[in-house]
């Protein structure tokens, strides 16, 4: 590590296969598979069914390189100096600390909830009596954890974080196969069977058709984030350098697509110890094993922080030495890979951001890097003492919707409208920032001190000062609010836009299609030959391998589509009842159907995966080496903008 735009950004020399692997495994943490259980336990197969829904859009977004693709072009370093570069300086310095404290609220309750899993997975004691005080004890583990990815964060930056994340996450794909194995030889698909088949009518965790009363993690919320994740791509900073990393923009689009690939052995992981767990819990066939399990919950005291550790807690009494230490090791390694990308992304926002655009002049290469890492060390701090003192109340992953939405709420519209909407103005991207700062931090309070249902109750107070009354009461929570947020952003800055516009910004200069005609997309004849491969997206920047990988994902990511398309058809059409012949699947199908789809055929691809990406892997991490050996530094790469 040699300047600035190594440490913050890897010197943009990484490849397709180091970022998918390392940016991937910030999503390997013990935070991740705890939310996920949550919103297993609670609602089990029918989100899935569902998320079919999205992959083809999320697909065609990447294959497309929307957003990512001319964001790289830009060579903006961050967001917000992209921002600069857009809008005004004044625009950056306010969105540089709007998204700081939005990411680090929600980066805020990440080490608290990953220490709170190791010492229940690890069977530690809950509290520590010390010099005649009771201590958590997720709280010194917590610290010790947090001072490890502190460590790799301050060595050499973006640089350190991708190799030892790229290294961590090749060692973790080979351990989910050594897990699902080990699993099956403690409790059958059987045992699983009977128990997540066992709910009451309204609340099946396997049929989606026969859970409609599930709140919470139904088809709306599936919609919802589907258009969140659209409007908000690249938008949350909280792996914000790796988007700045790849080598060329092309590199960018595909790591993100071989991010997909990689992603199925995680997911089998994840739904394979949840179903496990809850049999555990549950079936007759453990009734003695499950006990202590069992007595350890009704010790947590706090409701939301008893449903985070059921399955934790569960599968530390189910699983085999060995498996056990697989898991642990995997988590763990997660846990230093998420903490350390988001140390490096929010304190390189706040000195990048916040406090850059305030000094007269930057500073010279060793004081600037000395900045980011002291506003690192900050970040771990502000996360330790956030993490000791905040209590949650609410499912993890809509605590991230709601502190998300903060900043993306309105970023969102900016940075689309920037990058492909000449009449965008900094009045309209103002406007929206604002708004959806305000309706989505509003909510958070709202929700934090008077509860959820309050929105009801405002709601009905107003229309009964005006006549109306009889509207059922209802509640909101994170994604709901988040959506109210966003399109309210998107509407002001359309309207705002068109009204202060005055001329049409000159986007092909920001996106240096002027001088780099090598990233200037070729009007082709594409009009009068349309075919599948230009339809989703292919250019001439991809090569017979890139097609054979966008286009094997978008087949197989249709496929499951047109799945939930059909059975959605046959199974709606069979119990109204009108054709005689098409029933609805019986409970014994689905098990089936979900045995084959979320069991099966992801741990076909994850053996496929392990190879091929242990193998790109090492590859571009030699790549990575040699680049950086005969690199020069520019000094003036430092994050600023040149007026």
């Amino acid at each position: 590590m040699k300047g600035v735009a190594q440490f913050v950004s890897g010197g943009r020399m990484a490849g397709r296969y180091l970022l998918a692997v390392a940016k991937g495994e910030m999503q390997a943490g013990a935070v991740v598979f705890v939310a996920a259980w949550e919103v297993f336990a609670h609602a089990g197969f029918v989100p899935y069914w569902w998320g079919w829904i999205t992959p083809p859009i999320y697909l065609v977004v990447g294959i497309f390189g929307f957003v990512i693709y001319r964001f790289r072009e830009t060579r903006a370093m961050t967001l917000a100096q992209f921002f600069e570069m857009r809008y005004s300086r004044g625009f950056r310095r306010f969105s540089g600390i709007l998204g700081f404290i939005a990411g680090i609220l929600n980066f805020g309750i990440i080490p608290a909830v990953g220490s709170r899993f190791m010492v229940y997975f690890l069977q530690l004691p809950p509290e520590l009596h010390l010099f005649g005080y009771v201590i958590p004890t997720y709280v010194p583990l917590m610290g010790c954890l947090i001072g490890v990815s502190l460590s790799l964060t301050l060595a050499g930056g973006l640089i350190t974080l991708m190799v030892t994340d790229c290294l961590e996450g090749i060692f973790s794909q080979v351990m989910y196969l050594l897990i699902i194995v080990g699993v099956f030889c403690v409790v059958g698909w059987s045992q699983m069977s009977d128990v997540l088949g066992s709910r009451p009518a309204g609340y099946s965790m396997v049929d989606p058709f026969d859970a409609w009363q599930v709140q919470d993690f139904n088809l709306w919320y599936v919609l919802m984030g589907l258009f969140l994740g659209v409007y908000g791509t690249m938008a949350w900073q909280n792996a914000g350098s790796y988007n700045t990393a790849a080598a060329t923009p092309h590199d960018a689009r595909m790591a993100g697509l071989l991010g997909k690939w990689r992603e199925a052995g995680k997911v089998v992981v994840i739904v394979l110890l949840g179903a496990a767990a809850l049999a555990f819990l549950n079936h007759p066939d453990f009734a003695s094993a499950s006990v202590q399990a069992k007595e350890t919950l009704d010790g947590i005291a706090t409701p939301q922080l008893q449903k985070q550790m059921t399955i934790p807690v569960a599968l530390s009494q189910m699983l085999p030495a060995g498996v056990k230490g697989a898991l642990c090791a995997i988590l763990l390694l997660g846990i230093f890979g998420g903490d350390s990308t988001h140390l490096h992304s929010w304190g390189s926002m706040l000195a990048q951001d916040v406090i850059l655009p305030r000094m007269k002049r930057p500073p010279p290469p060793e004081k600037h890097i000395k900045l980011l890492r002291g506003c690192i060390v900050g970040v771990a701090v502000f996360a330790f003492l956030f993490g000791t003192f905040f209590t949650q109340t609410e499912y993890i992953v809509m605590w991230w919707q709601v502190t998300t939405a903060v900043y993306v709420g309105g970023a969102g519209a900016a940075i689309i409208g920037g990058l492909y909407w000449r009449r965008g103005t900094s009045a309209g991207a103002w406007t929206a920032m604002v708004t959806g700062s305000i309706l989505s931090g509003g909510g958070i309070l709202v929700y934090k001190i008077w509860g959820a249902g309050v929105f009801s109750s405002v709601l009905n107070y107003l229309l009964g000062a005006v006549g109306i009354t009889g509207v059922p009461s209802f509640q909101l929570n994170g994604i709901q609010i988040s959506m109210i947020a966003a399109i309210t952003s998107i509407t002001l800055y359309i309207v705002v836009s068109l009204c202060t516009c005055k001329a049409p910004y000159p986007l092909e200069k920001m996106l240096h299609r002027d001088v780099a005609a090598a990233d200037k997309p070729k009007p082709g004849g594409w009009r009068k030959s349309l075919t599948l491969g230009k339809l989703i997206g292919f250019d001439d920047k991809f090569s017979k391998s890139d097609k054979w990988i966008a286009g094997g994902l978008f087949v197989w990511m249709a496929g499951w589509f047109l799945v939930m398309v059909i059975g959605t058809a046959w199974n709606l059409i069979g119990k109204s009842g009108a054709v005689s012949w098409i029933r609805p699947w019986p409970k014994d199908v689905w098990m089936g159907f979900w045995h084959i789809t979320s069991i099966g055929l992801p741990l076909l691809i994850t053996v496929t995966t392990a190879i091929w990406f242990t193998w790109g892997g090492f590859r571009d991490i030699r790549r990575l080496f040699k680049s950086l050996k005969t690199a020069t530094v520019d000094d003036s790469d430092n994050g600023t903008v040149s007026k």
